[in-house]
């Protein structure tokens, strides 16, 4: 009789260790988006990896740390509820730089959680090799963990390593999900995030937090191959707003068509993208603006 397993495998880490660069080289999607940008991941995401006897569900949370103010707190309690009822967890460090202050804020949370750990401890690629043993004999003292194994999620290294160690401790079970679905993320969640992470690339350094990204409409034209989506980017004040739309609107421009290949490929539709940029001040601090982003449930 062939044994299938199954579970929900939480990632957890500090902000930019490189849970969403990881999750989506397990998955061979991109779920979750990924940017230099700290608490890039705003909600938990999750990700579904079928293998032979085997199906992997992953929530990606957002950066645990002890910064930033009233929406900075929420996303901190979006990842460590994300603790309760995981079948595995996974906990992600940096080689090169090991067991910083946020991480012993995750340390003192583990402690208190029953499920297995697993520790990836990545960018092993940007580590000096003499450092690694000692970082994971140090590892070994602080928590009881069910494996150790030093990754590198961007190159690779160890990731195949890495499935194969948490496909042995999930639980016996059937599938959650069907085997053809990727994840369980809404389109518009998608694309909304698409737009987000396009925006922090195309002007990071000029604006901070303060974007957050509603789709309005997604639309297939009836008797073509095409589909109408449009979208909010919303900032806190008028300076970020220029920014993002640019002199003669040549920045939202750019936006538009760096974003849209990346949406007709996730819609099998060429795609006619509208955008707008709006200001709504202090909208990380209005539960109603938080809500309708879908930082706050309903």
């Amino acid at each position: 009789m062939n044994v299938h397993k199954s579970g929900f495998i939480v990632i957890v880490g500090r902000p930019n260790v490189g849970k969403s660069t990881l999750m989506n080289r397990l998955l061979g999607h991109k779920v979750s988006i990924v940017s230099p940008r700290p608490q890039t991941t705003r909600t938990q995401i999750r990700g579904i990896k079928n293998l032979p006897g085997a199906q992997l569900i992953f929530l990606d949370t957002p950066g645990i740390d002890k910064s930033g103010g009233y929406f900075h707190r929420l996303l901190v309690k979006t990842a460590t509820n994300s603790l309760e009822g995981a079948d595995l967890i996974l906990w992600m460090v940096e080689a090169p730089d090991p067991l910083s202050q946020d991480d012993k804020l995750i340390l003192e949370i583990l402690k208190r959680v029953t499920s297995p750990i697993l520790l990836a401890i990545n960018k092993v690629d940007l580590a000096e090799k003499e450092s690694l043993l000692p970082t994971i004999d140090r590892f070994r003292t602080l928590l009881t963990f069910a494996e150790i194994v030093p990754i590198s999620a961007t190159a690779g290294d160890n990731v195949a390593l890495l499935e194969s160690l948490l496909v042995q401790y999930l639980p016996e079970g059937p599938p959650l999900y069907p085997l053809d679905q990727v994840t369980d993320q809404p389109e518009q969640f998608i694309i909304a995030e698409l737009i987000r992470e396009r925006v922090f690339r195309s002007v990071y350094q000029e604006v901070p937090y303060a974007v957050a990204v509603l789709v309005e409409k997604v639309r297939a034209r009836e008797g073509r191959a095409l589909t109408d989506v449009e979208a909010t980017i919303y900032v806190e004040k008028d300076s970020q707003k220029a920014i993002i739309i640019g002199r003669g609107g040549g920045m939202l421009k750019r936006i538009g068509e760096l974003v849209r290949p990346e949406i007709e490929k996730l819609l099998g539709t060429q795609v006619f993208l509208k955008l707008w940029v709006k200001v709504r001040s202090d909208w990380q601090k209005d539960d109603e603006a938080l809500k309708r982003l879908g930082y706050l449930q309903q």
